[in-house]
């Protein structure tokens, strides 16, 4: 039997490929976001029941079966590609994806708060603070995040962020989030994972140059899906 890894934890916009969990759940999103922002009542209502699963371990509400989008991954595990502990890992990895982009996109109508390829999630925290001063109350809840113990208390953590980052809009990479969060479920993860977190946090924009206008950092790329930005799709987005 094989083992399909997480894919690596990366920083700020410097992304690998998304490995098969965050595929299935970019391309789920995807899906359930253009109805969203279509105002297609089958996805609204979707968006409303997978919100009740936050925070929850995956498989306990039975009305969010076959809703999640992880049909690709229990095709590779009957042909063995996922053994019985990673399968479970990709499970609660995607439902807790799935479902805090359920409470990101609430009231979003004409704005993608899935965006692929997007702010990591320590950028895009780092962009609820108004310059490059830090914010501590923020920052103390990102620290609490990279100290959760299991799954399901990290994603109930992570419930408080997603909270701001929709009252900002600001967009979040769900697909490379699906990924970490299956990565941290695994030896040596959740040290990976902060680690790229903390560095996409701390990835802000150098000042401004001598010809007056500003020197774009590693993150910069991830500063154009601002709140204040077009809502334009791009081939990236539909792409893993």
């Amino acid at each position: 039997m094989t083992t399909s890894h997480p894919a690596p934890a990366t920083s700020g916009t410097r992304q690998a490929p998304l490995g098969p969990v965050g595929a299935a759940v970019h391309q789920r999103i995807m899906g359930l976001q253009r109805g969203y922002l279509d105002d297609r009542s089958d996805a609204v209502g979707t968006l409303a029941r997978l919100r009740r699963g936050i925070g929850r371990p995956a498989g306990e509400t039975a009305d969010l079966w076959g809703l999640i989008g992880t049909e690709p991954l229990y095709e590779q595990y009957e042909r063995r590609e996922f053994t019985e502990d990673t399968m479970r890992q990709a499970e609660e990895a995607a439902h807790a994806a799935v479902t805090l982009w359920s409470l990101h996109q609430q009231s979003h109508h004409t704005a993608r708060m899935h965006r692929r390829p997007g702010p990591e999630l320590g950028a895009a925290v780092r962009r609820l603070a108004s310059g490059a001063e830090i914010d501590e109350p923020t920052r103390k809840r990102f620290v609490r995040v990279g100290t959760a113990a299991t799954p399901v208390v990290l994603a109930g953590r992570l419930r408080d962020l997603v909270l701001l980052l929709r009252r900002e809009a600001i967009p979040l990479d769900y697909g490379l989030l699906a990924d970490q969060l299956h990565t941290w479920q695994s030896p040596g993860g959740p040290q990976a994972v902060r680690r790229s977190w903390g560095r996409s946090y701390l990835a802000v924009a150098r000042p401004a140059s001598g010809n007056g206008e500003a020197t774009a950092g590693p993150n910069a790329a991830g500063d154009s899906d601002g709140p204040q930005d077009p809502d334009t799709t791009t081939p990236e987005d539909d792409t893993p």
